[in-house]
């Protein structure tokens, strides 16, 4: 793969190289410098431009599966389901006395009123105590009354509390929209997916700040405001992105110092580091021509194709470094770099976007874009560190004292004392004993990894968002609504379909109420609603309240006279859709995969041509839907990536025994990652699907460029110890520099109040020092068995002569 064959002769000046020479891809390069620097330097600024048109905003609909069976479902019937899909919940909580008090309505009111008036709210679903939605039912002496909880004659007197007080106790609304302890109640505010102002998506960050500037205005001691909702975590993520902007600042500056001190060269370190940035640039402005925003989830985007980039180049820089010590002209030696590298470049960067493009398969929008937007920045690499980095470096330069250090093992025929040990470790594994002994190891390490990643799940994990640190604001408010409401903000929506004015039907009314004592009794399920419940209750109070009568009469009139002023959130105007509301403790994986059994099997026996049960909507649902299609996603996705990258390093190497070497570390690196999510406690979910794609995209750029050198020593007919003590000098440097440059970058997330960015800098720095180590260790393990043909004549190190290319 790697022209590591040829003694490539060390040229001093320019004129006694020929420029002709090469390959056309090299010829074309760099005989045309100058007109490809304006090039790069002419996109770079107009992508630059772009950069200011980028909005980071995020959309509910595009973090659902709409191809989805489920997500069909909630969207066909969308215009009946008032209101059940993107939603904030507020909880307004008095700290003195009770809710029954002049002051604490006025309150509510007034909030309830601005929430009412917010821009992209779905205002006819909004719900209070002062929404005249919100009514009471009731059966006294003189028949049947029903009205608003607040009625208009209210005035705040006594009288007119201890009326609201009644009515609320009357409207079963005590335990949903007031919590139980009669402390605090809830505005239902359901939003809309794009603004009716300007028709562009809702802004997420411009709502959570309406809603905080709420909170500063009526918070005070007498009152405290909870807010939930997917629109709240999306503005709490927004506006925690300027950590994510803070510690991608950190992780440039620590990948520069590393570099630095490995080189001593600043010129060659601020090329890498600017191209890598370069091709930030372009990917980033590439976005919004493309048609995307920066949403939360793909804000991490731009660093990984940093680190990409870093990798890279820094290989192209040692190279160069090494060249100019040996006394080649700085022209030349870009060109030698060119030639050896560019073909593992190439074939590691697109292995990299293919493990990106695989992204794609999963059937949510906000995925399939961040697979575009990731993979165009890896492909702008392609041109910023495999092209411009080394024209570049051809025209600055390296420091010779710098080079010449680089060389410092060559040219003196011997290397450090710390080195030398650091080099002897490695060596000992083109040693069948030893070899041996780390295949044994890693294997074990596989097999426990396994049986550990098993137990991984998929969704959310832990309560509330968790994006959030448990002690932010968000899960304080979270934790709130579920210690205080029987209703939480996790609502599994159950459809029903029937004929047309056959919903109140007695077989699926009994049906229903089947399905809802099933839930009832469900771990995790703390409190359901339905037409049958709404039925049974009714008929109970119009009999004194004798228990005898809790039940569903097989009464055809009956149950028609009771169904007829029910709310209609509980069925359509054309009767032709029921709705059961079954309301969770909360959205984690188990819950909702609980749920989901039963009412799939419950629907396949009880399904009818006059009744079929329809999964799902509300929240809870929609997550439920989401948590599926990630599943089967991921498998494929793993499988694809795999495939994708197995094939390419077959193209390059021409030799299953390479692919081997090359592919058996990032297996091990993506088991052992598994392990790690198992024991964090990080599920597989959008959030996370990027990740474990990546890390088997960087894993193969370590492989690549380790085993290109490698094999090509091996073909010249150096033995195993040899071959890899000169990849090492090579190549082997850089990739250790650079596991460990990024892990310790990456690394400083933890300390990030998000805990979404503080798990994916943990998983990251994993994943970079696994894929090194296992690259460095175990891939000449590998190697010592599949690769020599013989390896009796091994030369041992400490008789190697002074190396040269």
């Amino acid at each position: 793969m790697a022209s590591t064959k040829e003694v490539q002769p060390v040229i001093k000046t320019l004129a006694e190289f020929d420029t002709q020479s090469g390959n056309l891809a090299e010829r074309v390069i760099f005989n045309n410098r100058t007109m490809i620097l304006l090039i790069c330097l002419i996109i770079t600024g107009f992508l630059g431009f772009q950069m200011t048109r980028l909005e980071l905003n995020a959309s509910f609909e595009k973090m659902i599966p709409l191809g989805h069976p489920y997500i069909a479902n909630y969207i066909d019937n969308k215009e009946d389901l008032k209101g059940l899909g993107n939603a904030v919940r507020i909880a307004v909580e008095t700290t003195q006395g009770d809710i029954y008090t002049s002051e604490y309505l006025a309150t509510l009111q007034k909030i309830s009123q601005d929430l009412f008036l917010m821009p992209g709210v779905e205002r006819n679903f909004v719900k209070s105590l002062w929404t005249p939605s919100t009514r009471w039912n009731g059966v006294t002496e003189d028949g049947f009354e029903a009205g608003p909880v607040i009625p208009n004659t209210y005035d705040g007197s006594p009288e007119s509390l201890e009326q609201v007080r009644m009515n609320v106790e009357r409207s079963g609304e005590i335990g949903q929209l007031v919590a139980p302890n009669l402390k605090s109640s809830i505005v239902y505010v359901p939003l809309m997916a794009a603004d009716p102002q300007n028709g562009k998506t809702l802004n997420y960050r411009e709502l959570s700040e309406r809603l905080e500037n709420i909170r500063r205005s009526y918070e005070s001691d007498a009152i405290h405001i909870h807010i939930t909702g997917f629109a709240k975590v999306m503005g709490d993520l927004i506006e925690g992105v300027r950590f994510v902007i803070l510690f991608f600042i950190v992780a440039i500056v620590i990948s520069t110092l590393f570099l630095f001190f490995y080189t001593r060269c600043l010129r060659s370190t601020m090329m890498v580091v600017v191209c890598s940035l370069v091709g930030v640039v372009w990917q980033v402005g590439l976005s919004p021509l493309l048609g995307f925003d920066l949403n939360p989830y793909s804000v991490l985007v731009p660093f990984l194709v940093f680190a990409i980039g870093m990798s890279h180049g820094s290989q192209r820089m040692n190279g160069i470094l090494q060249d100019v010590g040996r006394g080649t002209h700085k022209v030349v030696a870009a060109r030698y770099t060119f030639r050896r590298l560019f073909l593992a470049g190439l074939t590691a960067l697109i292995s990299d976007a293919v493990g990106f493009a695989v992204l794609m398969a999963i059937k949510i929008q906000v995925i399939q874009e961040l697979a575009i937007i990731a993979s165009t920045g890896v492909a702008a690499l392609i041109f910023t560190q495999l092209i411009l980095l080394p024209i570049l470096l051809s025209y600055t330069g390296v420091n010779q004292k710098s080079a010449e250090l680089s060389l410092q093992a060559e040219t003196q025929g011997r290397i450090e004392k710390s080195s030398h040990l650091t080099w002897q470790f490695f060596d000992l594994f083109t040693r069948r004993s030893w070899a041996l002994a780390m295949i044994i190891i890693c294997s074990l390490l596989g097999v426990m990894g396994y049986f550990i990643g098993t137990g991984i799940r998929i969704g959310d994990l832990d309560p509330g968002a968790p994006e959030l640190r448990a002690d932010s604001r968000y899960n304080r408010d979270a934790a709130f609504m579920t210690m205080n409401y029987g209703a939480s903000s996790d609502v599994f929506a159950v459809m029903v379909k029937t004929p047309k004015n056959l919903c109140t039907s007695y077989d699926t009314m009994m049906r229903t109420d089947a399905l809802e004592w099933k839930l009832q009794n469900l771990e995790g399920v703390e409190f359901t609603q339905s037409l049958a419940l709404y039925c049974r209750q009714t008929l109970f109070g119009f009999n004194e309240g004798n228990i005898k009568w809790y039940e569903l009469l097989k009464n055809q009139g009956m149950i028609n006279s009771i169904a007829y002023p029910a709310p209609r959130i509980f069925f359509n105007d054309e009767c032709s859709l029921l709705t059961m509301y079954a309301y969770l403790a909360d959205h984690k994986a188990d819950t909702l995969s609980r749920v989901v059994e039963t009412v799939e099997t419950f629907a396949k026996e009880n399904n009818t041509e006059n009744a079929r049960f329809l999964l799902a909507a509300g929240s809870a649902g929609i997550a439920a839907a989401t948590n599926i299609v990630v599943e089967k996603a991921n498998r494929k996705m793993i499988f694809m990536v795999y495939a994708a990258v197995i094939t390419l390093c077959f193209i390059a190497f021409r030799s299953w025994r390479a692919v081997v070497c090359a592919i058996l570390p990032l297996m091990l690196t993506s088991i052992l990652a598994n392990a790690l999510m198992v024991k964090l406690g990080i599920g597989v979910k959008v959030a996370t699907l990027p990740v474990i794609a990546l890390g088997v995209g960087v894993g193969v750029d370590y492989a690549l460029y380790l085993l290109s050198v490698l094999k090509g020593h091996l073909d010249a007919g150096r033995s195993l110890s040899e071959a890899y003590y000169r990849s090492l000098l090579f190549t082997g440097r850089i990739i250790i520099l650079i596991g460990f440059t990024l892990s310790i970058a990456v690394a400083t997330w933890a300390f990030s109040p998000i805990k979404f960015q503080a798990d994916m800098g943990i998983l990251l720095a994993f994943m970079f020092m696994v894929n090194m180590m296992g690259t460095m260790l175990l891939l000449p393990a590998l190697a010592c068995f599949l690769l020599p043909a013989r390896i009796k004549n091994r030369i041992p190190l400490h008789e190697l002569k002074q190396c040269s290319n």
